[in-house]
């Protein structure tokens, strides 16, 4: 039998970091499709698909020991804001107010999910 910290890092520090392997895969992987300019770029076209190959495959790891639906909606609701952020960044896309409360409505809805549901492994 492991002793509780090995068990809690094996299995749920795991997880949560390899959640955070697959969002950051599906930001890049995401944030390439501009770049492939409908796939006829090769290099950018590559990013995106190797990027989502790895996205998924964190993703499908990480629903060993979380919930489905809490790490999907962490994984889409980070990925929405990091993506736009990217966008406003890299691309000189505008963010309206609306977007900005928006995102902050998104990132509130995963900290309560992460700090006060009970489906999630704390």
């Amino acid at each position: 039998m492991l002793p509780n910290f090995v068990r809690y890092w094996r299995f749920t520090v795991k997880s949560w970091l390899f959640l955070g392997v697959a969002i950051v895969a599906e930001v890049v992987a995401t944030s390439g499709l501009k770049a492939s300019e409908g796939f006829t770029k090769l290099w950018p076209s590559l990013l995106v698909i190797a990027g989502y190959a790895v996205a998924f495959y964190f993703l499908s790891i990480t629903l060993k020991e979380i919930p489905v639906g809490v790490a999907y909606a962490i994984w889409a609701g980070m990925g929405v804001v990091l993506v736009a952020l990217i966008g406003w960044l890299i691309y000189g896309q505008a963010l309206d107010a609306a977007t900005v409360i928006g995102m902050a409505l998104i990132i509130t809805g995963v900290a309560v999910i992460n700090l006060f549901s009970k489906s999630v492994a704390h």
